[in-house]
């Protein structure tokens, strides 16, 4: 699996697995586990969860995929804002902890802004990384001017990542905050890479010129989206599934190599962004 360098210099996987909206139901968290082990099996060993999702259940479900295996995965997890001041962090993240069955994260993230000063969230994170409870942290959903404002803190120089909701339909970051987050060396992880809302996933995988590509690819609009994605400098995708067929069609993706005519003609299918726009976020 080709990997990035993150600023500290630890080395994060390029296309690995989300969890959002697994945990909510007891009878499908053995076919959840199984779908996060397979992902593993094919080399997508970054697994990307939060407290948030199902109140904690999906961290549970990675806890149980990833038994026996921490040592392969790179785990990634993100605090509540109500969360990130200094001591309910830490109290968060034992929490977080002890249901993925782990005693450190590889990447701890602030999952959006909220009422905490960044200073103290910088300050909380930079303790639970000296502790050796994390070994990187991060942010989500930070726009240009969030990213300009934690940099200018102390602490701020070793923000690891940016998690952002970012897919051929969602190019607003391009405008600006991934030029910066690229002249920083920052990975930019992608989250619901192929939309999340049923009617937004259908728009775009019904998408004319996104069908042709994949047909000339013989490969499925999904791994033309995930591909597309893939290519771009400094970005990483997570995508979830739970269903074997698909976990095996995101892996495929990475092997995808799109031509400059495909690129083309998803830039007329998806258009860049041509002004500044307010980032996009789930």
């Amino acid at each position: 699996m080709k990997t990035l360098l993150l600023p500290s210099g630890n080395a994060i996987p390029i296309l690995g697995q989300g969890t959002w909206y697994m945990g909510e139901d007891p009878v499908h968290k053995k076919r959840e586990i199984d779908a996060l082990r397979l992902g593993m099996d094919l080399g997508m060993t970054l697994i990307d969860t939060a407290e948030m999702y199902a109140d904690g259940g999906a961290e549970e479900v990675v806890g149980k995929a990833i038994q026996g295996r921490r040592a392969e995965v790179f785990l990634v997890s993100k605090v509540y804002p109500h969360n990130a001041d200094r001591r309910a962090m830490l109290l968060a993240c034992e929490r977080s902890l002890r249901r993925l069955g782990s005693d450190y994260l590889d990447l701890y993230l602030l999952h959006w802004r909220g009422s905490v000063p960044l200073a103290e969230t910088l300050e909380a994170f930079e303790s639970l990384k000296k502790a050796g409870k994390i070994r990187d942290f991060g942010v989500s959903n930070f726009d240009r001017n969030d990213m300009l404002e934690a940099s200018a803190l102390p602490g701020g120089d070793q923000v690891a990542a940016n998690q952002l909701l970012y897919n051929l339909m969602r190019r607003g970051a391009e405008w600006d905050l991934l030029p910066w987050c690229r002249e920083h060396a920052m990975p930019v992880m992608a989250y619901s890479p192929l939309e999340s809302a049923a009617n937004e996933q259908r728009r775009l995988l019904n998408n004319p010129h996104l069908k042709e590509i994949a047909r000339r690819h013989d490969a499925s609009p999904a791994q033309i989206a995930l591909a597309w994605l893939l290519r771009q400098e400094h970005v990483i995708a997570i995508p979830k599934a739970v269903d074997p067929a698909h976990v095996r069609e995101n892996r495929a993706s990475l092997d995808i190599l799109l031509t400059a005519q495909d690129l083309a003609e998803l830039d007329q299918a998806f258009a860049p962004p041509l002004r500044s726009t307010p980032l996009d976020m789930r």
